[in-house]
């Protein structure tokens, strides 16, 4: 019988792209290559009988041109607190070698890579808030990242971008959209300051993204609601 196993994360990237990230609108990337660091908190998960719930995770991707070009750099960072079987799960799940082919993010992108840089099990640290759009990223001698609002020009208040996805992507189905700053040493050196960065909920089974009713559309379904009464 084939693995059974749900991943559900909330998930803080940042990539060095302008706020028009060529992964969301099918375009070429800014500045001709990709570079991108995800870190999350699994609030949901299990990969058969090992549970997963409450483990962090981190992987971070580099590429000299456009990923679909393929060429690109990955290295998987997991929780230190994982014990042997959740370790093996979730570079199992992170690989992107227990769905369909193609049918995350994970799976896409691997399929662009063809250096993969040994896995780390480290300390994660993770505070996000994507009400806010902010987030505070600490792993220890590998990576540093912020995460902050864009911020409207003419008032100087938070400016609120979300993207809806309903189709097409193998990642989310709903993001905030802000702003980030990331620098990365070791085997994955890279670094980027005021770029695309996205809060999402990565959900995914061995099948593929789990689509559920967006953020955004229950709000508007709210929003409706109160017109008419």
């Amino acid at each position: 019988m084939a693995d059974q196993w749900l991943f559900k994360s909330e998930t803080y990237d940042n990539c060095n792209c302008a706020v028009n990230c060529g992964c969301q609108f099918n375009l070429p990337s800014t500045h001709g290559y990709c570079q991108s660091a995800f870190v999350g908190n699994i609030v949901a998960g299990h990969f058969n009988e090992t549970p997963l719930a409450g483990l962090k995770w981190a992987a971070l991707y580099k590429w000299p041109g456009e990923i679909a070009e393929g060429n690109g750099k990955r290295q998987m960072i997991i929780d230190e607190r994982a014990d042997a079987a959740q370790r093996v799960a979730l570079a199992t799940i992170l690989s992107g070698e227990a769905c369909k082919p193609l049918s995350n993010f994970f799976s896409v992108f691997a399929s662009c890579c063809s250096e993969f840089c040994e896995t780390l099990f480290l300390p994660i640290r993770l505070e996000a808030n994507p009400e806010r759009r902010t987030a505070t990223v600490d792993i220890p001698d590998i990576m540093r990242s912020s995460g902050k609002p864009i911020m409207n020009a003419f008032t100087g208040a938070p400016f609120h971008i979300a993207l809806a996805r309903p189709s097409g992507s193998f990642e989310f189905t709903y993001a905030e959209i802000g702003l980030g700053t990331t620098t990365v040493t070791g085997e994955m050196d890279m670094a980027f300051a005021d770029s695309w960065a996205h809060y999402c909920v990565h959900h995914f089974n061995q099948d593929g993204l789990i689509r559920e009713r967006s953020r955004l559309t229950a709000w508007l379904g709210g929003m409706g609601r109160r017109s008419r009464e």
